[in-house]
């Protein structure tokens, strides 16, 4: 691990993700297919030319912006988690807002009984041909409960933990949450069994179902979370010290605290409310960070950020083009990836990710 600005880096994941971006707009439900050309053509067929505008326009380009968002909140996500716990295994979910959030999702669709499968149609109709009105309040209302349902579980962690003084409560209250909220999902889910395939897309994660919307609620929450970090980011080097020393320091660790879960919370529930429950993007940034520069946390959050979007957008292509015209669950991918990696680093240090401590 090298000490330094990261600079390098930060250029380098913002060329990938110009990279992907532009390689999005290729990779349709056939695998490869060319659009960039039809447009720049001026003597391409006027017909050819409307098609793949609206292809690349309405489906493809929000799609892999919205995978890009969605893993760039995640790896913030990931950096403040493992920062404000003091853990390099925190992830984005501890606080139980995936849990939450799959909770609103399945009294969504119970509620809609037998609309339950327009979940998974307004995914793949999204992927091919583009979402009817009727589908996108679907998706909205879908989006809306998701939503709700996280920030209903981080208010609960939070009032079971008694607030954010003790990080090592607030651990487990977020579990202890995650839990009982998981459970309530199947219990909801078990007495809807016509549920059950379409919360299944959504517990696999999926980005075939972003459109612009999404995209503007996901980049106005980065920019939200991204500058809260940034502000914080003090608070973090100074936990990282441990609590007596940020203490000491003359930090308001409450106030703080309390700021930072504000910060995780809504850049989780904002991602998965979008694309689903997506594993391993918001642990696994901010180690591929580390992996390279030893960094203050101001650098190492923005960084992460970065990383992440570059990680979910790799994926996603992957996950579009590997059995096309068939398509693989991205949550599926980063689960494989994430998992595999992580496993590699454990074996490269002798079992162990690395130090943390909760107080």
């Amino acid at each position: 691990m090298r000490r330094g600005g990261g600079a390098l880096l930060g250029m380098t994941l913002a060329a990938l993700s110009a990279g992907l971006l532009v390689l999005g707009t290729g990779i349709g439900s056939a695998g490869f297919e060319g659009m960039l050309a039809p447009l720049l053509d001026p003597a391409a067929d006027p017909a050819q030319a409307a098609m793949a505008r609206q292809i690349v326009w309405e489906i493809r380009l929000p799609r892999t912006l919205g995978a890009w968002l969605a893993g760039a909140l995640l790896g913030l996500a990931g950096a403040l988690a493992q920062g404000l716990f003091r853990n390099p295994l925190a992830d984005p979910y501890l606080l139980g807002s995936a849990a939450g959030a799959s909770l609103g999702v399945a009294l969504a669709l119970a509620a809609m009984g037998g609309a339950a499968g327009m979940l998974g149609g307004s995914m793949r109709s999204a992927a091919t041909v583009g979402l009817s009105s009727s589908d996108i309040w679907v998706r909205l209302g879908f989006t809306g409960a998701a939503f709700a349902g996280a920030v209903l579980a981080v208010v609960l962690t939070l009032a079971l933990a008694r607030g954010v003084q003790h990080t090592l409560r607030l651990l487990l209250a977020g579990v202890i949450v995650g839990v009982v909220l998981g459970a309530l999902s199947s219990l909801v889910l078990l007495f809807s069994p016509d549920s059950l395939q379409a919360m299944q897309a959504f517990m696999l994660g999926s980005t075939g179902f972003v459109g612009w919307s999404a995209c503007a609620l996901m980049a106005g929450a980065w920019l939200l979370t991204a500058s809260a970090a940034w502000l914080l980011a003090r608070a973090l080097d100074g936990l990282a010290l441990g609590e007596a020393t940020a203490r000491s320091l003359g930090l308001a660790l409450g106030p703080l605290r309390a700021a930072l879960v504000a910060a995780l919370a809504l850049a989780t529930g904002t991602a998965v409310a979008q694309t689903g429950l997506i594993a391993f993007v918001g642990l696994a940034a901010p180690h591929l960070v580390r992996a390279a520069f030893s960094l203050p946390h101001r650098r190492l959050v923005l960084l992460a950020s970065l990383m992440g979007g570059v990680l979910l957008t790799a994926a996603d292509l992957l996950a579009r083009a590997l059995i096309a015209p068939q398509e693989l669950p991205v949550g599926i991918l980063t689960a494989v990836l994430g998992g595999g990696y992580l496993l590699w680093l454990m074996h490269r240090r002798g079992g162990h990710l690395g130090t943390g401590g909760l107080h």
